[in-house]
């Protein structure tokens, strides 16, 4: 019998992290779409800077990509523009259900929020804590007042809580994280 989070009781399970944070990305993605399509909002997805190596042309319809590497390490996954205000902010997923793991988001993109905010954007985090079913929008401040007064690992679930914004489910848009972008405009 298998847990509902994919613990298994009684067989051992092979973790695949291939799609790990796949279902926020696209439930943020249909969010984003309707912001577009209500005209709320301009935000999309960014894609990871590649360059191609070698490509395989069997027939022009056929091209397929066969080797290739990342050109530099991307930023974060997210940006657009809401009420004149740049916004720019990563997601994450994690099926732990006591603490969300540093190592799960990188030097390099917490300074990349960083100089959003010193320029006068928007920068922030969404995760997900998906056995507890809880998804959390952490402002780059407090992610910043976190990292310089811990010296943890990780964040406990206890300091989204406190410090950042349960965004609760909805239909339309799934994840609604602008409604937590106004308290700060």
């Amino acid at each position: 019998m298998k847990h509902p989070c994919g613990i298994c009781k009684k067989t051992e399970k092979v973790v695949n992290y291939s799609h790990r944070g796949m279902g926020l990305e696209e439930e943020i993605n249909l969010s984003n779409q309707f912001y577009r399509d209500t005209n709320k909002a301009i935000i999309y997805k960014k894609p990871t800077p590649i360059t191609i190596t070698k490509v395989d042309y069997p027939s022009r319809l056929e091209a397929k990509i066969t080797e290739a590497y990342f050109k530099v390490p991307s930023t974060t996954d997210y940006n657009g523009i809401y009420k004149g205000k740049y916004i720019d902010f990563e997601a994450k997923e994690t099926r732990n259900t006591r603490f969300f793991p540093l190592r799960n988001i990188h030097t390099h993109q917490i300074e990349h929020l960083k100089k959003i905010t010193e320029h006068g954007g928007i920068g922030f985090l969404i995760v997900r804590f998906s056995c507890l079913n809880q998804t959390y929008y952490l402002s780059y401040d407090a992610l910043k007042h976190f990292l310089d007064s811990e010296n943890r690992k990780s964040i406990p679930v206890s300091y989204f809580q406190k410090e950042g914004f349960l965004l609760k489910d909805t239909v339309y848009p799934r994840v609604d994280y602008l409604k937590i972008v106004d308290q700060f405009l």
